[in-house]
């Protein structure tokens, strides 16, 4: 697991307008991620919170983009991937992360990346937030959102 070694963070997100854009596949998972990202947003002090769903994790970067143009100061992306038998995987996990890694660059607005791209079921369970998950990936990219507009606020 990754999370060995994560950043301690204190934020105050008061007053910052934040959009998580979540993907529908695997419900589960996704519950538990949005789930994460909302107490992430609420310990951050952020009330002004909207989601949008969309259907998979290749839609995640035309929302993203779509919600900085409405004006979000950050956005969280959550979707997960699950590898199967064919190419598929590696063409919407890099598409998305792509187009997500795209949207931050040409606003300026951070994008949490939430996205888990995983080899099994039980994988993404591990990082969903879940009880008995080992990670809350769903906290972590919205923590990393909220993190990031603080960080470059003033540049």
């Amino acid at each position: 697991m990754s999370g060995a070694g994560a950043p301690t963070l204190t934020l105050d997100g008061s007053g910052l307008r934040v959009v998580v854009v979540a993907a529908s596949w695997h419900t589960v998972v996704m519950d538990g991620l949005l789930a994460g990202a909302r107490r992430a947003l609420a310990a951050a002090h952020v009330a002004d919170v909207t989601v949008v769903r969309v259907p998979g994790s290749f839609e995640l970067p035309v929302a993203a983009q779509r919600a900085t143009a409405s004006g979000a100061d950050a956005v969280v992306a959550l979707g997960v991937v699950i590898r199967g038998g064919t190419p598929h995987f590696e063409y919407v996990c890099q598409a998305a992360t792509s187009g997500l890694a795209e949207v931050a660059l040409r606003t300026g607005v951070p994008v949490g990346f939430g996205l888990l791209t995983c080899d099994d079921e039980q994988q993404a369970l591990d990082r969903a937030g879940l009880p008995g998950s080992q990670e809350d990936k769903g906290a972590e990219a919205a923590e990393a959102a909220v993190a990031t507009v603080l960080a470059v606020r003033d540049l």
